[in-house]
């Protein structure tokens, strides 16, 4: 697919929707994304069905949060990944892919086709620093906006908040 299969709205966009790289079950990792310099989402708990951990991991350094919704400290995490982390690395390969979650966070991985386990490997060699879990309130925001969003009737009329994406007949001026 080249520009010229794109509309000129397309092309123009600084926003571009990057399907999945491969489907991913949302029952352990419901909400990923790479974004503020981080990998960051948010992960079930194993064994509280109420609880929910906020994880993230810097790019470049490495340096690893993970909290609770309600901001206690991770019992994994002390000094190295928790499995929350080593979760949303999974799942964070899943959705975009091996090579961009390696190439976002910085991770020089030798393998062919770099996985989840690989650039995984090459973090934690490194042994980053535990980091602050002061963006967890903003990551844990976005998670439940998402979620709001699947409370909402099936409709075709405009939602004022997604006012600023242009129709689909739009044509770029």
């Amino acid at each position: 697919m080249g520009d010229g299969a794109l509309s000129v709205w397309e092309r123009s966009s600084t926003a571009r929707v990057v399907p999945s790289a491969r489907p991913r079950k949302l029952a352990k990792v419901p909400f990923v994304e790479l974004a503020d310099g981080r990998l960051q989402g948010v992960v079930s708990s194993g064994s509280d069905i109420g609880r929910v951990y906020v994880s993230s991991i810097e790019a470049g350094t490495y340096a690893f949060a993970c909290s609770t919704n309600n901001n206690r400290p991770c019992g994994g995490a002390r000094g190295m990944f928790c499995n929350h982390i080593r979760a949303l690395v999974g799942e964070a390969v899943l959705q975009y892919g091996a090579e961009r979650v390696a190439r976002y966070l910085k991770v020089e991985v030798d393998a062919a086709e770099p996985d989840a386990h690989s650039v995984t490997s090459v973090m934690t060699a490194a042994r980053p620093a535990q980091g602050d879990s002061s963006a967890a309130a903003q990551v844990f925001s976005r998670f439940l906006r998402h979620l709001s969003y699947l409370e909402l009737a099936p409709t075709t009329d405009p939602l004022p908040e997604m006012q600023w994406f242009p129709t689909t007949r739009a044509v770029a001026a």
